[in-house]
């Protein structure tokens, strides 16, 4: 049985090798590496097994937002879950106990680039129909999810993730 609770540093190590073999590649390790080293995981949350293991990770940082920033909106990147663990409601479980985590520590509102069918099961959506955009391009893919009734008022915009997440165009 999967369990989700927040990541310890003793973690750490557990974690990159997650995103090294969800990806495939050492990017969002090393991302992950960055954003732990510079005091930007925010919210950080381990899927276990039942031999307490971690299988999967996803991690929330802060974002900036051009019009009407508050320090209140956060990124939601990288989420990963090994191989053999995926398609198994293991990622779906890190990114509902994230968005309640993401709540509870007073965010207004999170934003995501990703797959538009699959985080809108979470009430994502484009972020674009807010004024919001993002520097990647991301389109359709650029979502936001409001976590009050006015999560989003005054919010207008480029919105950019942490220093620490590779350059936009």
């Amino acid at each position: 049985m999967t369990s989700v609770r927040a990541a310890a540093a003793a973690d750490l190590d557990a974690i990159l090798a997650v995103h090294r073999a969800a990806f495939g590649r050492d990017t969002e390790a090393d991302l992950v590496r960055d954003l732990v080293a510079a005091g930007r995981d925010t919210i950080s949350l381990v899927a276990t097994d039942e031999t307490d293991a971690v299988i999967g990770h996803v991690l929330f940082s802060p974002v900036t937002i051009k019009e009407g920033d508050d320090g209140k909106a956060l990124g939601l990147a990288p989420v990963a879950v090994l191989p053999e663990h995926q398609r198994l409601g293991v990622g779906h479980a890190l990114i509902e106990e994230g968005i309640g985590a993401c709540f509870v520590r007073d965010a207004r509102a999170i934003f995501v680039l990703g797959s538009p069918a699959y985080y809108a099961q979470f009430g994502f959506s484009k972020a674009s129909a807010h004024d919001l955009f993002d520097v990647y391009d991301g389109g359709n893919a650029f979502q936001v999810l409001a976590l009050t009734v006015d999560g989003l008022a005054g919010y207008r915009g480029c919105v950019r993730y942490a220093p620490e997440f590779p350059a936009g165009s």
